[in-house]
C-alpha cells in the first residue's frame, strides 16, 4: 500500500512546490520592481534603500536565494514543458486552432521562463560583482550596451509573473471559470502597470548617465 500511495502524492507534492516557488519569486518581482521604481522619484531615495539593503545583508543574502529558487522552480515546471521531440509544434497547432486563451498563456510561460533561466544568472552577477549597487553604476552599466539585456528581460519576468498569478488563481480555485474574463483583464492592467513602471525605472537611469 505504501509502494502505491507514494508515487500517487508525488505529483500533487511537486505542483504544490512548483506553487509556493513561483508565488514567491513573483511577489518578489514586485516588490523588486517598486523598490527600483523610486528612481523615477529621486535617485537619492534609489540610493539609500540599496545602501540599507546591503548595510544589513539583505541583497546578500536574497541575491543567491532567489537565484536558486529560480533554478528550483524551472526544474520542477520543466516536466510538463513541451521539450520532447514534436511536442512544441502540436502545442502552437493546438493554440491557434482552438484559440484556448490558458494555452497559450502556458506557452509564453514556457517561452519566457526559459529566458528567464539564462538571464536571471547573468542579471544577479553582474550587479553582486559591482558593489555597491548605485543608480550611476547602474546608468554607465547601461550605456555600456546593457540595456538591450535589460529591454528583453523586463517583459519576460513582467509577463511570467502575471500570467503565473493568474494561473495559480485558476488551478487552486481563486478565478472561476465565470470570473476567468475579469481575471484576465485585471492581471493584463497589473503586467502592464509593472511594465510601464519598469521602462520608466530604466528610462529615467539612462538619462542619468
Amino acid at each position: 500500500m505504501q509502494t502505491h500511495n507514494g508515487p500517487a502524492k508525488r505529483p500533487n507534492k511537486l505542483d504544490f512546490l512548483q506553487a509556493v516557488s513561483g508565488g514567491a519569486l513573483a511577489l518578489f518581482v514586485a516588490v523588486h520592481l517598486l523598490l527600483e521604481s523610486t528612481v523615477i522619484v529621486s535617485p537619492a531615495l534609489a540610493n539609500g534603500i540599496a545602501w540599507l539593503l546591503e548595510e544589513t545583508l539583505i541583497a546578500h543574502i536574497v541575491a543567491p536565494l532567489v537565484l536558486l529558487l529560480v533554478i528550483f522552480h524551472f526544474y520542477i515546471a520543466a516536466r510538463r514543458m513541451p521539450l520532447r521531440s514534436g511536442e512544441l509544434p502540436t502545442f502552437l497547432r493546438h493554440c491557434r486552432q482552438l484559440k484556448e486563451k490558458d494555452t497559450c498563456f502556458w506557452l509564453v510561460q514556457v517561452g519566457t521562463g526559459v529566458i528567464i533561466l539564462v538571464f536571471v544568472f547573468y542579471h544577479i552577477l553582474l550587479v553582486m560583482t559591482n558593489l555597491p549597487i548605485e543608480v550611476a553604476r547602474s546608468s554607465a552599466r547601461l550605456h555600456q550596451g546593457w540595456v538591450f539585456f535589460y529591454l528583453v528581460f523586463l517583459p519576460c519576468v513582467v509577463l511570467h509573473s502575471g500570467i503565473g498569478v493568474y494561473r495559480l488563481g485558476v488551478k487552486y480555485g481563486f478565478c472561476p471559470q465565470s470570473g476567468r474574463a475579469r481575471w484576465r483583464k485585471g492581471v493584463w492592467t497589473a503586467i502592464g502597470c509593472y511594465l510601464a513602471l519598469g521602462l520608466l525605472g530604466l528610462t529615467r537611469v539612462w538619462f542619468l548617465g
